[in-house]
């Protein structure tokens, strides 16, 4: 048996290596060339010290000067130690660079660019190897002729042989001009990454998901994979937009819903002067009652405004998540452009 070993470093880089049942995580890196931090070898100075997110394994022996029983309580491991039982998650606290490794740079053919709306696209790419990332990471996609990339999450399930993801039309960005104007099916995209420390971590509680804008793409690679491997546990979506025609993916939406009766999907529209049942901001929605009384894993992916609003507003509440994974859109690609 072999397992999928993610490891992910404090850079936000993750590489993915296949281990053995019976072979130690760190031989495992070392044969595909990752230099993960290690010493003794043997359990006893505690350098391959490393946090394990999600997954089983066996740990062989440790001493306790390298780890204590309260740390390996917590999910701490020795990956000089550690053997796998299933798939796992590893949190590694060291850059990739200082481990001789890096987000890997892949080849990829466009598929399909579809335009989903005046103010978004959809492409589609498949690389010539898989990329493989944990739902929520992103890649830096290299905009053909300009030598400069852009960071786009997938939007994709995992495991799909094609990658898909979810663009926002700017005009006069590098990228939407490239989509709009130039792009076909068979243009070749440089790929590089994963990277992303926002990625779905395992379900232990109700999941509360806030999507802004193009923010949603994160979000339907996680509902892809939850679809496949269903959690008991519910699960909310706000998807928030800023205009009608922002609103996008629904049928995709609405498939994923139908699999999943633990899901429920709610849509909001900014513009005052829209005729949706939701309107304003995602904030004016959200009340105590979705935040469980704390019991929750929030999930948001959106510009700094909305984040910094919903932090804003679960104080308000008085409510503290159990988590709370997000990640802030970069500044707008037309004043990168700029800059």
């Amino acid at each position: 048996m072999t397992y999928k070993i993610a490891l992910n470093f404090e850079d936000g880089v993750t590489r993915i290596i296949d281990c053995d049942e019976d072979e130690l995580v760190t031989d495992a890196a070392f044969r595909q060339r990752i230099n993960v931090p290690m010493d003794c070898r043997d359990g006893v100075c505690g350098t391959c010290k490393c946090f394990c997110e999600e997954g089983s394994y066996e740990l062989e022996f440790y001493h306790e000067d390298a780890m204590t029983e309260e740390e390996e309580a917590e999910g701490y491991v020795l990956t000089c130690q550690m053997t796998p039982e299933s798939d796992c998650v590893i949190r590694v606290p060291a850059s990739s660079l200082a481990c001789k490794t890096g987000a890997e740079k892949v080849s990829a053919t466009v598929t399909a660019v579809e335009t989903l709306s005046d103010t978004s696209f959809r492409l589609e790419v498949a690389p010539a190897k898989q990329v493989a990332f944990l739902p929520g990471q992103y890649v830096n996609i290299e905009v053909p002729g300009t030598g400069q990339h852009r960071s786009y999450s997938f939007s994709s399930h995992p495991d799909a042989a094609t990658g898909s993801f979810l663009i926002r039309n700017l005009p006069g960005g590098m990228m939407s001009t490239y989509l709009a104007e130039r792009a076909a099916a068979g243009d070749t995209l440089e790929l590089t990454g994963p990277m992303g420390t926002f990625y779905l971590r395992p379900a232990e509680r109700p999941l509360l998901f806030l999507a802004g804008g193009t923010g949603l793409a994160p979000f339907l690679s996680m509902l892809e994979l939850l679809a496949d491997k269903p959690t008991e546990h519910p699960i909310r979506l706000f998807y928030a937009v800023t205009r009608d025609a922002d609103l996008v993916e629904l049928d995709r939406i609405t498939a994923l819903a139908a699999k999943m009766p633990n899901l429920t999907v709610e849509t909001v529209v900014a513009d005052a002067d829209s005729d949706h049942a939701k309107k304003g901001f995602v904030t004016d929605h959200l009340t105590a009652e979705d935040f469980n009384g704390g019991d929750v894993d929030v999930y948001l992916c959106g510009p700094p405004p909305m984040v910094d609003a919903v932090r804003g507003h679960m104080a308000d509440l008085g409510v503290t998540p159990a988590h709370f994974h997000f990640e802030k859109f970069n500044p707008s690609e037309a004043e990168a452009d700029a800059a």
